[in-house]
């Protein structure tokens, strides 16, 4: 992102886009009994932006997501969420405030269609049956055309029929559907947890591309990841964190995978 320089690592900050984050999270500090994972962390995500978040395991990513999530409350810290400071206590409040997370295993239904999983817990009933209290039939042709159009509108080109079952679809057309779910309710930020793991090569360009679409509509992306080359290619900012504490800041083009491993594995002195 234009405007943006890497941390100074000694307690400098990077310059940042001159407009509202759409997610800002300030001071924080989650603990797990004496376990203290996340230490005084800040956290940004603009419009149109890829933030990629890295670190080795137990560095605090998942942590610092299930805090947007709203699995977890963090002990101390506030959350900001399109300029408003928000409370997120449950998973609900992040879905309400247009928060969607995929987690690595997506949890999509194999025995069901693509477009039973994209509705899924939000079937859409016909009027009769909702004017009568009863759970009745799902009015199945609306759900079938807003899948069809979410999907074209991301430009998944991969899935031929919406009434296939998910338990025939490849790693990435799993991931298609995911990520179309997760967009398809007005979302405003949209987390990814490993999302291209165990994917082949093809597969791989299918869901960067997909994330790339996703900045284009103007949504704030988060992606957690291990690897460094699609992080490299898909991220604005990369942001590091080591032993639950941000240590430092790259903006797309202005450092080296030399760099951020070393930030990552503490390598570098002045990114203790």
């Amino acid at each position: 992102m234009s405007g943006q320089q890497v941390t100074d690592r000694e307690g400098g900050q990077a310059a940042l886009p001159a407009r509202t984050p759409i997610l800002q999270m300030r001071g924080i500090s989650k603990r797990y009994g004496a376990v203290q994972a996340l230490t005084d962390v800040d956290f940004e995500v603009y419009p149109g932006e890829v933030v990629a978040l890295v670190g080795d395991n137990g560095a605090g990513k998942s942590t610092l997501i299930k805090c947007v999530a709203g699995t977890h409350v963090p002990d101390e810290g506030t959350i900001i969420f399109e300029g408003r400071e928000v409370k997120i206590h449950v998973p609900g409040d992040a879905t309400r405030l247009g928060i969607e997370t995929v987690y690595q295993d997506l949890a999509l239904c194999d025995n069901l269609d693509v477009v039973q999983n994209m509705f899924l817990g939000r079937e859409v009933t016909s009027k009769a049956a909702r004017r009568a209290g009863l759970l009745a039939e799902m009015s199945e042709l609306p759900m079938e055309k807003r899948a069809l159009d979410v999907l074209q509108g991301l430009n998944v080109t991969t899935i031929g029929n919406v009434r296939t079952k998910v338990a025939s679809l490849s790693g990435g057309q799993r991931q298609s559907v995911a990520i179309s779910r997760a967009v398809m309710w007005n979302s405003r930020l949209v987390i990814l947890d490993e999302p291209t793991a165990a994917l082949g090569v093809a597969q791989t360009q299918q869901v960067l591309a997909l994330i790339r679409r996703l900045r284009e509509r103007g949504l704030g992306v988060v992606v957690i990841t291990h690897d460094l080359h699609e992080v490299f290619e898909i991220a604005d900012r990369i942001v590091v964190l080591r032993l639950g504490r941000r240590v430092a800041t790259f903006a797309h083009g202005r450092a080296s995978a030399e760099d951020v491993v070393a930030a990552i594995t503490g390598a570098d002195g002045r990114a203790a």
